[in-house]
């Protein structure tokens, strides 16, 4: 112990920004868990559309969404949710929504989004069509 003060003491900079990343773990991990928008795998992705009617939301841009998609995907890129919100998902209010983005990054704010615009049961493909395609699931082309 004696040791570990001596550490801290003489290396006052790094001993700070060490407990400024744990802290910053343990106050994402808390809002993760306390966040209304779940992740989910591509497990539970195929679950919730063949089971429960999911929709899986790709807000990649065209480009992309055209070159390769999730199937029975719908493509909605951030330039039309800036310009039309989500009124073509009005009719899919009370199914589980998934987002899916490229990496499982971007999701995160568009899923936020709509669960401010009142749906109810929104999640984020971890890792997003990454994780899709790594885990060998089908694709249209």
């Amino acid at each position: 112990m004696e040791q570990f003060i001596t550490f801290v003491s003489n290396n006052g900079m790094l001993s700070a920004i060490w407990v400024a990343v744990v802290v910053m773990i343990i106050v994402t991990t808390i809002k993760i868990n306390l966040s209304p928008v779940k992740q989910i795998s591509p497990q539970d992705l195929t679950f919730l559309m063949n089971r429960e009617q999911g929709v899986a939301l790709d807000v990649r841009s065209e480009k992309d969404f055209k070159t390769s998609h999730i199937l029975d995907a719908v493509s909605l890129s951030n330039d039309k949710i800036t310009k039309n919100g989500f009124s073509s998902l009005e009719k899919h209010k009370d199914n589980p929504i998934i987002v899916v983005c490229s990496a499982g990054l971007s999701a995160a704010k568009v899923a936020n989004d709509l669960h401010k615009a009142g749906f109810a049961r929104v999640s984020v493909l971890k890792g997003g069509m990454g994780a899709w395609t790594g885990a060998g699931l089908p694709v249209a082309k």
